[in-house]
């Protein structure tokens, strides 16, 4: 339920016109001040009404026309503008289509005078008891900008330091404003604006009025900070209370009382169940809900205890012929969510009692005329057993006694003075929007020019920076030269290694009998053995003697090997690759053979084994190379033939097919 009003701890204004016109001659009003127990009364102008509101703050200020109050929509916005937070404008005759005060009074017993003070009491009185409208021109979304307190286009040292030091003020003032916020339990977005150095503004919109938040406005320094609400786009209305439409209600006593309210469209509105609540605080539930037009129960004859409901609120009672089955209440309630079966016993005698009165509601219905309020006909017929016809002849007749007392809610025809003032007062205002553009022009020139600053500086920065690198990139050149130089003196001294260790491999040789029937010209080659050809006999061979480009590796074994296995050995990048104990697999051989790796049988070259160590003579193994690229060569042609002779059937097989 919305939050409301006591009477009795809060100060009401009520007021009506005594003399005079607000469009015009200064109008005075008739003032009464009600706290729920003392009445004062006085007659006020319109500035000392202002006045009495700024330091009374009363809770509300209510009117039976919120047009005395302001000529026109744009006076009642500046009114509502300068109203105190704390002070509400109500209209206590209704929204867009206001009854008059006399109907209004008299529904809810409150005493009605003609005159000016008795019609001020009667607005006083009502609004305390929560009767009436809430007048509004301003939503509860509330905007805070953070924005900066002085130009950048001017300072007293450097202007980016200057400019800097502004925006940074901003940022720092948006995470004050932030944490307030935050600490205040307000939810809110806020939309940030970088800038050079921090922020140029921030602006928040809070989900509360401005009551609510803990920043005020101002400006300190390099910042300042506007709080201004939302306005809507014209004149809303907001109900004191919810309004209480008229309901059906079930109930179903015990030691746990149950309660269903059911609208007249047949919506279900709210249920609910106590064991601790006494009747007083079921009959305060239900009146939150709405106003009974039938009370129901599940059983007959009418139990005393809902007989009890049922004179309480003065509405019509209903029974079933027998008691409800159990089955049908489920039956009827099974589209409905409640947490026990007293609930549903009395969501299902509402339902019932619904059901029953359907096509009377509908017969209703078709006779009320769209200006008058259908539930308030459907109550005094059902439950006051009154014709439509009468109910509505009574409406028609409260409406010929009243109308020509109350005043009109619309605007008068002005005179020429007024509409000479109001010209000048747009005129104003159109100038004024006119200096805030122009100010706003100039902020934004300002903030390109700041922009414009600030890409200069970036790209002196960028320029200092692509310097640095150009005298980097020059030290690399001369440290890559200097390296040049150190490799081309290590290649020098490698080749010089390389002689002698071939001198060395000569005198080797003379002194090891067993290679004689090997180098046969004089030149041998170092063999790497590999026991099996699989990845784990690769790694071993790896970590014993290390594999490197161009060495002669004898496979031992040379079947079995798989994809990865074949991927890791062209890794090596060998020399050739001399196998015995088996056939290559396909996928090796294949892999072998495109990554140009020359495979040959080891019985064409004679391999010599003394320990861990082979060599072989160096003409066997270029003899085996040549006789590896022979038929690689031969084996290339194969396979262009091959795929020549397909690319030919291909086009055959579409020739055909194109001819048929």
């Amino acid at each position: 339920m919305t939050d409301r009003t006591s009477a009795l701890d809060s100060l009401v204004f009520g007021v009506d016109i005594q003399s005079g016109d607000v469009r015009g001659d200064a109008p005075s009003y008739a003032l009464v001040a009600f706290d729920g127990e003392n009445v004062d009364r006085d007659v006020v102008s319109h500035r000392k009404l202002r006045r009495l509101l700024d330091r009374e703050e009363p809770a509300m200020l209510a009117t039976d026309n919120m047009y005395e109050l302001a000529a026109d929509k744009d006076a009642l916005v500046h009114f509502l503008r300068a109203l105190p937070a704390e002070t509400k404008l109500v209209q206590v005759t209704g929204a867009e289509r206001p009854e008059p005060l006399s109907r209004v009074a008299s529904r809810h017993a409150v005493p009605y005078g003609k005159k000016p003070m008795k019609e001020a009491e009667a607005a006083a009185r009502l609004a305390a008891a929560n009767v009436g409208y809430e007048v509004s021109a301003f939503s509860d979304t509330t905007t805070v900008k953070v924005s900066r307190g002085r130009s950048t286009g001017k300072g007293g040292w450097s202007q980016d330091r200057y400019t800097r030091r502004i925006h940074g003020s901003v940022k720092r003032r948006t995470r004050e404003v932030k944490q307030r916020l935050e600490q205040a339990d307000l939810e809110f977005e806020v939309d940030v604006t970088e800038k050079y150095g921090g922020y140029a503004n921030a602006v928040f919109t809070v989900e509360a009025p401005p009551t609510d938040i803990p920043v005020s406005t101002g400006r300190a320094g390099d910042t300042r900070v506007e709080i201004e609400r939302e306005r809507y786009d014209g004149i809303e209305f907001e109900p004191l209370v919810k309004r209480r439409d008229h309901v059906v209600v079930g109930i179903d006593p015990g030691t746990t009382t149950a309660a269903a309210v059911v609208g007249l469209d047949g919506r279900i509105l709210d249920v609910y169940s106590t064991r601790t609540a006494d009747t007083a605080d079921v009959i305060e539930w239900l009146i939150e809900r709405g106003r009974p037009v039938v009370v129901a129960a599940d059983v007959t004859p009418m139990p005393e205890t809902v007989e009890k409901f049922r004179r309480s609120f003065d509405a019509a009672g209903w029974t079933p012929n027998s008691d409800l089955p159990i089955d049908e209440k489920l039956h009827r309630t099974r589209e409905a969510s409640y947490e026990n079966d007293h609930q549903r016993d009395a969501l299902a005698a509402a339902l019932f009692a619904l059901d029953d009165h359907e096509d009377q509601f509908e017969r209703i219905s078709k006779k009320v005329p769209p200006d008058v309020e259908r539930g308030e006909v459907i109550a005094r017929v059902v439950a006051g057993e009154e014709s439509v016809e009468a109910v509505l002849r009574d409406f028609e007749e409260d409406d010929a006694d009243d109308g020509s007392d109350e005043s009109e809610h619309e605007e008068r025809e002005l005179t020429e003075e007024e509409k000479e003032i109001r010209r000048l007062r747009t005129r104003v205002e159109r100038l004024e929007s006119h200096v805030d553009d122009l100010e706003a022009t100039i902020d934004e020139r300002e903030e390109t020019i700041s922009e414009y600053e600030s890409e200069l500086s970036d790209a002196k920065r960028e320029e200092r920076r692509e310097a640095r690198e150009r005298r980097e990139v020059k030290r690399l050149e001369r440290d890559k030269e200097r390296l040049q130089r150190r490799v081309d003196e290590l290649e020098t001294d490698n080749e010089e290694l390389d002689d002698k260790l071939e001198r060395l491999k000569r005198l080797w040789k003379l002194d090891h009998s067993n290679f004689a029937d090997v180098d046969t010209d004089g030149d041998l080659v170092s063999v790497k053995i590999v026991d099996q050809f699989t990845r784990d006999a690769i790694e071993t061979a790896e970590e014993q003697y290390g594999l490197a480009a161009g060495d002669v590796v004898y496979l031992r074994d040379a079947s079995g090997a798989g994809r990865s296995t074949a991927e890791l050995l062209v890794d090596v990048d060998p020399r050739v690759v001399l196998r015995s104990g088996g056939n290559l697999s396909e996928v090796a051989d294949q892999i072998l053979f495109e990554h140009d790796v020359p495979v040959a049988p080891a019985t064409d070259v004679t391999i010599q084994e003394i320990d861990e160590l082979a060599v072989a003579s160096e003409a066997d193994v270029e003899a085996a190379i040549d006789d590896w690229e022979r038929r690689a060569e031969d084996r290339q042609k194969e396979r262009k033939a091959s795929m020549v002779d397909q690319i030919i059937s291909e086009h055959r097989a579409e020739t055909r097919g194109e001819s048929r």
